[in-house]
């Protein structure tokens, strides 16, 4: 790719595996040769400490985002080969608000992306849940919304929210959702999977399937398909990766 592509991995709902998503597609696209770099925006820093990154950030996120520091002096590189990481630290909880008094301050993150965008192939975002500024600015620079779904017809609801949120942005970003943490053992989760799908174009028959694989995540520190490739997670991961790179 000679132009970098965005991927903002967002949902309005917490406990989706947003990050576990984040981790696996940056790992994916990797896997497949890319130059990829993911900007935690989540002040959880899930995805900082999954791999392995130092949460110190000189100046911290408003420095970034306002221009005052380069993003290129925050970037750090990450326990996987060919994935660097602009980490998250405690300043990212209050990013909403130094957004809120910023000239065009739905425009902040992609302008502070610019300079990079020739040095990565794939830039992946991993946004806090809930409707923010911060999710406003990563929208605006995603060329791609993946949005994980978790395994109910409720769910829509919170997909309802990220396509309108989309909309409001002007709609430039494509969007690709999925479920994840699927148990076909539960009859609710098998007619999520056999309706939703069907009804809604947008959602992909792609299936994360429940699995402990994503808590020994944290025990390696590594990508599902690091440690498991040949998992019904790893592979449900590298298909989502397919679908996001031709979206």
């Amino acid at each position: 790719m000679s132009i970098s592509r965005v991927i903002a991995v967002f949902s309005t709902k917490g406990g989706v595996g947003k990050t576990t998503t984040a981790v696996n597609l940056a790992w994916q696209a990797a896997a497949d040769g890319s130059r990829v770099l993911l900007w935690d925006l989540d002040p959880q820093a899930a995805a900082t400490w999954l791999l392995s990154v130092r949460q110190k950030l000189r100046g911290g996120a408003s420095a970034v985002l306002s221009g005052d520091r380069s993003i290129a002096k925050a970037v750090r590189e990450s326990s996987i080969d060919g994935v660097d990481v602009v980490p998250a630290d405690a300043t990212y909880r209050g990013l909403d608000i130094v957004l809120d008094g910023a000239k065009r301050s739905s425009t902040r993150l992609a302008r502070a992306l610019k300079p990079l965008r020739g040095d990565y192939d794939v830039i992946v975002l991993d946004c806090p849940p809930g409707a923010s500024l911060v999710a406003e600015n990563a929208i605006d620079a995603a060329d791609v919304v993946v949005a994980p779904l978790s395994p109910s017809l409720i769910s829509l609801r919170s997909f309802d929210q990220v396509r309108a949120l989309i909309a409001d942005q002007g709609g430039g970003a494509s969007l690709v959702a999925f479920l994840t943490m699927v148990d076909r053992r539960k009859k609710s989760h098998r007619e999520a999977v056999a309706e939703l799908p069907s009804r809604v174009p947008e959602i992909t028959d792609i299936v994360v399937p429940f699995s402990v694989l994503a808590e020994r995540m944290g025990e390696r520190h590594a990508a599902i398909g690091a440690f498991a490739p040949r998992s019904g997670a790893a592979r449900a991961y590298a298909a989502l990766w397919h679908r996001v790179a031709h979206a």
